[in-house]
């Protein structure tokens, strides 16, 4: 039997190599074994260059599978396929949440009660402990919680960038400064992520393509230096429906439906025309250029269902079938049934983006750091009392996360960390076409991307070339494609 943890948040990978099982929590253990073949899974690759990662029960080989969070396979002797069952749903456990619904007047005190319970409980350790702080709600209410629990100021790191845009370093010191904490911060330079890019594809195990596994690298080895066990925030945005695209995709689902098909395609391929590197195109638009958020919507108003909204509304290629020559393996079409879209949304993310990427993203660089890493918000408890909630407690007109803001409120003055959602984004756009741009040249050099052999050359180089001369921004199309062959190249090392 092998079985899974609820959430996700640590690994386990099984297959068969000949005519032996074979399990571990890396996919290169696996790949040790002497039958082991190794043959890239396309439709997995699909669904890879459409999100930035491998999701779902797949791995990017064929011979080798996940065993999904919540859940544990049986094997029997003689059978090839185990028995799978799952042992909790978010799915279910956020309906039956939702038939004992919270009022709106007792939410915040629930919410703070059970962050006081909850949070402390993930503090023991025999070893130093201290937590990341990024100055967002989600880090910020794990630290403060924290805080007020111990004696002895907790050590709290934060990772700040060289361009403004992306940086929050003021925001996590002010935070720092009000709790008390032992706060220490460094700035990422566009020569540090050079410096560990190389890194990645043996810290990442299988492809992974989230921008921000550079910072969190370098965030999990500074912390390792003070510390052996670090609390991260991860779980918020899921449980209190604070990405931002839920709110912006509540408001264009709204729209989508509201619109004959005729005037969504045509209004879609009238957005689509918006360019960068034009007066239009490059207009702020909400702190993106227009040409960006033109792009998402020009996609969103063409979709033809829950399923594909979603799919849209997070895709890096549009076209993943068209780039490695399969249809992306993912669909959730049933998960996104009968709910309210931010509902639906939060629930697809819960099984596949929180897993898939942002506990990975995690994990791994943890790992490779020789740093534990606990998340305190997926707690199941949490969970349910989150999901008992009225949407508009967690999902207002102007921002996500209000219930737990509010909570917040009563640790650290509102004007500290009631601010826009900023993420934890880099300036890769400009790293690419910087100190990345030889090592990302010599990766999608069309000698090198037609030996391999799983791309369409021209969509790659066209894409490289728009993106160098300005025309475009595709930083995460191509920071998809970069990584998987950053990974190919360490595989065959």
């Amino acid at each position: 039997t092998l079985a899974r943890d609820r959430f996700g948040e640590k690994p386990l990978y099984w297959g068969w190599a000949g005519r032996t099982l074979v399990f571990g929590s890396e996919v290169r253990a696996l790949r040790a074994h002497p039958a082991f073949s190794g043959t890239i899974d396309r439709s997995a690759l699909a669904t890879y260059v459409q999100l930035g990662y491998v999701s779902g029960q797949r791995s990017i080989f064929e011979e080798v599978e996940r065993v999904s969070p919540a859940s544990y396979l049986t094997f029997a002797l003689g059978d090839a396929r185990p028995r799978v069952q799952s042992y909790w749903s978010p799915r279910d456990a956020a309906a039956s949440a939702q038939a004992s619904p919270i009022r709106d007047a007792d939410a915040i005190d629930a919410v703070d009660g059970l962050l006081a319970e909850v949070i402390p409980s993930r503090l023991e350790a025999d070893v130093p402990l201290g937590a990341f702080l990024s100055g967002g709600i989600d880090s910020s209410v794990v630290v403060a919680y924290a805080q007020a629990a111990t004696s002895s100021p907790l050590r709290t790191f934060t990772m700040g960038f060289d361009d403004e845009r992306y940086d929050e370093t003021d925001d996590a010191r002010a935070v720092a400064k009000h709790l008390g904490t032992d706060h220490t911060e460094v700035t990422v330079t566009g020569d540090d992520a050079l410096a560990v890019v190389d890194l990645l594809a043996s810290i990442y195990d299988e492809p992974f393509a989230d921008p921000s596994q550079i910072p969190t690298y370098l965030m999990c080895r500074l912390a390792r230096r003070e510390v052996t066990v670090a609390l991260s925030g991860d779980g918020g945005d899921e449980l209190f429906l604070g990405y931002d695209r839920y709110r912006w995709a509540r408001d264009a689902w709204r729209v989508h439906r509201m619109l004959p098909p005729s005037v969504r395609a045509a209004s879609g391929r009238g957005l689509e025309a918006v360019k960068a590197g034009t007066r239009v195109g490059d207009t702020s638009f909400r702190g993106r250029p227009l040409a960006q958020t033109s792009e998402r919507l020009s996609r969103v108003l063409r979709a033809r269902g829950p399923g594909s909204f979603y799919r849209a509304l997070n895709s890096h290629w549009s076209n993943p079938a068209a780039l490695v020559g399969a249809p992306p393996a993912e669909d959730w079409t049933a998960l996104t049934a009968g709910w309210t879209f931010p509902e639906a949304a939060a629930v697809v993310d819960t099984v596949a983006y929180l897993p898939d990427d942002i506990l990975v993203k995690v994990d791994r660089a943890a790992m490779a750091s020789s740093l534990e890493t606990r998340a305190p918000l997926l707690d199941a408890r949490l969970f349910e009392l989150a999901w008992s909630l009225p949407v508009d407690a967690r999902l207002d007109g102007r921002t996500g996360k209000r219930v737990l803001r509010d909570a917040l409120y009563r640790r650290v003055p509102r004007g500290l960390v009631d601010r826009p959602k900023r993420g934890f984004g880099v300036p890769l756009a400009r790293w690419l076409r910087g100190p990345l741009k030889a090592w990302g040249s010599d990766l999608l050099s069309e000698e090198r991307l037609r030996r391999d052999a799983l791309f369409d050359v021209a969509m790659v180089r066209r894409a490289w070339d728009e993106h160098q001369s300005g025309v475009a921004n595709h930083e995460y199309r191509l920071w998809d494609v970069l990584m998987f062959q950053a990974w190919a190249r360490e595989g065959t090392r």
